[in-house]
């Protein structure tokens, strides 16, 4: 395939809810194109599009593939991506690549949560949007209810280019409004006839509708438009059409079904025909505050990193949007990051998981670029390395659980693998936590939770244990208590004696403070630093349920030593025997994490939600709502009740809630949570 110039490329991202056809969408474009023999289909596992074993398995999209299809001069770059929100990450990454996002609708389901949630935030980036409503000729499909369903969510600026000819069993073609001409597909050949006489009123009532949305791109015409004096002409209408789409006044619908390929070859004429090519885009945000337009002249190589992949024969892959200059074979890049140089040896098309070498590529198009080891996600390429991509809009990941190796050996086999995996996912994030002594991995939710385990098996032959996420409590004390502490040993020789008597005191929200208070003597001053560390051992170890303890005031105040046998380490075991003896009678406590969480929901949700976070402990501090009409609930609530929320909100919600969280400080357990809390750590010490 030649590299193709800047204006005859159509990078287009397929978004939508799972099952909706994305993915078939892309199988049957690339079919009718000729670039693939057959019809690929993800529920056979035959999918040219769906190859990874994780996703032939679980039959959805789970990671973008790329289908660049030369069609009629032109080339289209299909960006199939997940609809699930476990995957989001990576579709919104993705969708920085495009100039224009298809909405694939179901015909019967029509849109739902996940195509409402990606319609927000391509809005957000400015991105042109196109809808394609499939399986037009399944039971019960109902194209009318489709489009008010549409036009109540999303706005009136949708308007229908292709409509059916016939629905359910009785769909047989689709009828282009624009040119107001019938398509049929009879096998791979698109027969075009005149519109039924039977849809000729439903067409020209399209067609009007078109033609006042399309009118807007042009202030002349729409105001001859909305007098009276003329109607658009064809030549006028097609000449508007593609500004009306990209300056987002007008946002096309097209019908048809993957399974017949019916209302497909249309849709990649008007493809090619209308939507935006890369230069019409408009600006991309950089790091620095500055804009940089994608251009096709003849200027230095930039683009950037909007997926990395781990291929176990090729090894890293890179896939890059360019932005300006040529990228080929022999040219150098710097990383805005790393500042690392590195030399293009290849420059791959990828369709599927096949990888096609090619000599080079100009500004707009999308590429891949293997074993560049330091590049990850979200980088900007570029001759100087001065040019830097805002950073990509990737969500917070929530749902943590913690893996340790069965065998130990396999420990720094695992940290390998998860280094990489960071690298290549921006929304998993790991940590090794020492004060849990706990590898936590956080991701978005369960299904990415199960992919990455069974490819620590498959991929990297890890078998590892998934534990609880250990939730770090404190212990402190509520009253102030003097002891002491003793300790006195002889083993022939010189002994150990160290004494100290000691006060705790409560010392809320000022962490650990040490007093010396000793006067005339009583304990030398170079053995009081060794107190200080006696209590700040037994502090870590707690005294509770061996969590640490805080907001502890400590006063050393007498005590006696010996000539000969007191020293360092004495007093340090004297200072542990009086501090716990002194924590017995000072009240002690085990307080537990808190959160705030903002907790958004439509607002049909938000009486399930209150009343759930109730039942959690919580508390409500307030509720807000946002532009879109949701409500946003403003919550406290002990961190150890919401640990797995995004799974839970999302069973509230419908998957339509959202949360973010703030940890923020530490309350008093209460008594039932102290005592399971104890018990546990005992019932441990035992075994």
């Amino acid at each position: 395939m030649a590299a193709p110039e800047t204006l005859h490329v159509r990078n287009v991202v397929l978004v939508g809810q799972d099952g909706a056809g994305k993915t078939s969408l892309a199988e049957a474009m690339l079919y009718i194109s000729g670039q693939t023999p057959r019809m690929g289909t993800t529920h056979d596992g035959k999918s040219y599009m769906d190859y990874d074993p994780e996703e032939i398995k679980r039959k959805f999209t789970m990671s973008t593939s790329i289908a660049p299809i030369p069609y009629n001069d032109y080339k289209i770059n299909l960006l199939d991506t997940s609809g699930h929100p476990d995957f989001i990450g990576d579709t919104l990454a993705t969708m920085q690549a495009a100039e224009m996002a298809m909405f694939v609708i179901d015909a019967v389901a029509g849109p739902q949560v996940m195509t409402t949630r990606l319609w927000h935030e391509a809005e957000n980036m400015r991105l042109s949007r196109s809808v394609f409503i499939n399986h037009i000729d399944r039971e019960n499909a109902n194209f009318d209810v489709i489009m008010a369903q549409l036009h109540a969510r999303f706005g009136s600026r949708l308007g229908a280019v292709t409509i059916p000819i016939g629905v359910d069993r009785d769909f047989r073609g689709v009828i282009d409004v624009l040119r107001m001409k019938a398509h049929y597909i009879d096998g791979n050949n698109d027969r075009i006839e005149d519109i039924p006489a039977d849809y000729a009123d439903v067409a020209q009532a399209a067609r009007d509708k078109l033609c006042d949305l399309v009118a807007e791109a042009d202030d002349e015409l729409m105001m001859k438009y909305l007098d009276g004096e003329e109607q658009l002409t064809q030549e006028e209408l097609e000449g508007l059409f593609d500004k009306a789409i990209a300056q987002e006044l007008f946002i096309p619908v097209f019908v048809g079904s993957t399974i017949v390929l019916q209302g497909i070859k249309s849709l990649m004429d008007d493809i090619c025909t209308y939507f935006p090519h890369p230069t019409a885009h408009g600006p991309i945000a950089l790091a620095d505050g500055g804009e940089i337009l994608v251009t096709k002249e003849d200027q230095q190589p930039a683009g950037f990193v909007f997926k990395t992949l781990a291929d176990p024969f090729v090894g890293r892959l890179s896939f890059v949007k360019v932005i300006s200059g040529t990228f080929a074979p022999g040219v150098e890049v710097v990383n805005a990051r790393t500042r690392k140089k590195d030399r293009i040896g290849h420059v791959y098309i990828m369709k599927g998981k096949e990888t096609q070498d090619v000599k080079g590529a100009f500004a707009g198009d999308i590429i891949v670029l293997p074993k560049l080891d330091d590049a990850r996600t979200g980088d900007t390429l570029s001759h100087t390395g001065d040019i830097e991509i805002a950073p990509l809009p990737f969500p917070e990941p929530l749902y943590p659980i913690a893996i340790e190796a069965k065998d130990k050996k396999e420990e720094s086999k695992l940290g390998t693998f998860l280094s990489r995996l960071t690298d290549t996912d921006p929304t998993v994030r790991v940590e090794r936590l020492e004060e849990t002594h706990q590898t936590v991995i956080t991701t978005m939710g369960e299904a990415q939770v199960q992919t990455i385990l069974n490819r620590l098996k498959e991929q990297a032959n890890i078998e590892v244990d998934v534990l609880p996420v250990r939730i770090p409590y404190r212990e402190t004390i509520t009253k102030t208590a003097e002891a002491q502490g003793r300790h006195k040993k002889q083993t022939g020789g010189s002994g150990q004696f160290g004494d100290c008597w000691l006060r705790l005191e409560p010392n809320p929200g000022n962490g650990y403070e040490f007093l010396d208070a000793i006067k005339g003597g009583a304990i030398p001053g170079g053995l009081v630093p060794a107190v200080d560390k006696g209590v700040q051992d037994a502090m870590a170890e707690g005294f509770l349920a061996g969590y640490p303890m805080q907001d502890i005031k400590c006063t050393v105040y007498d005590g006696s030593y010996h000539p000969v046998d007191s020293n360092e380490m004495a007093f340090k075991t004297a200072a542990r025997i009086g501090f716990r003896a002194a924590c017995e009678k000072a009240a002690p406590v085990i307080l537990e994490p808190m959160v705030n969480m903002n907790v958004t929901v439509p607002e049909e949700f938000a009486g399930s939600v209150m009343g759930d976070v109730a039942t959690r402990r919580g508390r409500i501090v307030g509720t807000d709502s946002n532009d879109a009409g949701d409500t946003i609930i403003m919550v406290r609530v002990p961190y150890a009740e919401v640990i797995t929320y995004a799974k839970d909100l999302r069973s509230l919600s419908r998957g339509t809630g959202s949360y973010t969280i703030e940890h923020d400080g530490y309350e008093q357990a209460p008594y039932d949570v102290q005592q399971k809390l104890v018990e546990e750590y005992q019932a441990s010490r035992n075994n």
